[in-house]
């Protein structure tokens, strides 16, 4: 059934009175600036500022940042997203040089790569991803690395550029239940998206998806969904409350409760993932330092 968007539902939507579970003091302290500063100096892009996540105060006072690379305009226009959508001018092949060096000075123990999606691209990036991947190895031999990865349109070959990298987790996010997939991700598909980790896991890479809720999912369709995951092996597993970044995109339909994510958590577990990040404020990238410990 196809799901009809008006701008009085969405306006409606948007301005729900946030809970105080979902209210974000932000943490800043020195490392908070030299992280900043960091990224600055080097001409980095952060998800974390570009997707405007509740949890970059948290995050970067712990000296942790997800660099997002291939710039910051995407090439698809999903209905959740805060990012920039449009034709892309940026190709920086000196980009992985300069990510590298960031993860060394921060010294991090757990990198997180992650791109806007660039279809333009014949290999959607992967070379770039690669670089990354492995200049990061290069410069912090000990530091694991997770890339969080768009579909690279099913192309296994280019997927296969990335994974010949050696990352230690591929993460690409299903983002919402299969009925919903069209209406939020207007250029993927939910089998696609499966198809991509399963070919990861099959491999042998730990992988690692994650979906937003709040969306007009029903609980069924979140089990399904996590049902479908376990069905392919993927290991790692983080669900987040869905917050629209402005009026005109997707409506949010409720807030869940603390309670309702730790009852998500439990199912999930109960089903088999081996690490489960379930809450409100929870984002693909949050506490990824730990989920590779506990893999």
């Amino acid at each position: 059934m196809a799901v009809k968007l008006s701008t009085k539902n969405i306006e409606a939507n948007t301005r729900l009175r946030r809970p105080e579970w979902l209210k974000v003091k932000l943490g800043r302290n020195e490392d908070f600036a030299h992280v900043r500063r960091l990224i600055q100096r080097q001409k980095l892009h952060t998800v974390c500022e570009s997707a405007r996540c509740p949890n970059i105060g948290e995050c970067w006072s712990r000296r942790t940042a997800t660099f997002m690379i291939l710039g910051n305009t995407c090439t698809r226009s999903c209905r959740f997203c805060n990012i920039e959508t449009g034709k892309p001018s940026e190709y920086d092949v000196q980009e992985p040089q300069r990510i590298a060096a960031a993860v060394k000075e921060l010294r991090l123990r757990h990198a997180v790569i992650t791109s806007v999606t660039r279809d333009d691209l014949s290999d959607g990036g992967a070379f770039i991803f690669a670089e990354t991947v492995r200049l990061i190895h290069e410069q912090l031999p000990d530091c694991t690395i997770e890339v969080l990865i768009p579909d690279f349109q099913g192309d296994t070959d280019d997927l296969d550029t990335v994974l010949n990298a050696h990352p230690d987790i591929l993460n690409h996010n299903l983002e919402t239940v299969e009925r919903l997939q069209k209406p939020l991700r207007v250029q993927a598909t939910y089998q696609r998206s499966l198809s991509v980790l399963s070919h990861a896991r099959q491999r042998g890479f730990v992988t690692k998806s994650g979906i937003m809720v709040g969306v007009g999912e029903t609980k069924d369709e979140i089990v399904q969904t996590l049902h479908d995951l376990r069905a392919i092996d993927c290991q790692i597993l983080t669900i987040g409350q869905y917050l629209p970044p402005s009026k005109s995109h997707y409506p949010l339909d409720r807030f869940y409760s603390p309670q309702e994510f730790a009852e998500l958590k439990a199912v999930a577990l109960e089903l088999g993932f081996k690490y489960v990040e379930s809450g409100p404020l929870v984002r693909s990238s949050y506490h990824a330092d730990e989920q590779v410990l506990q893999r």
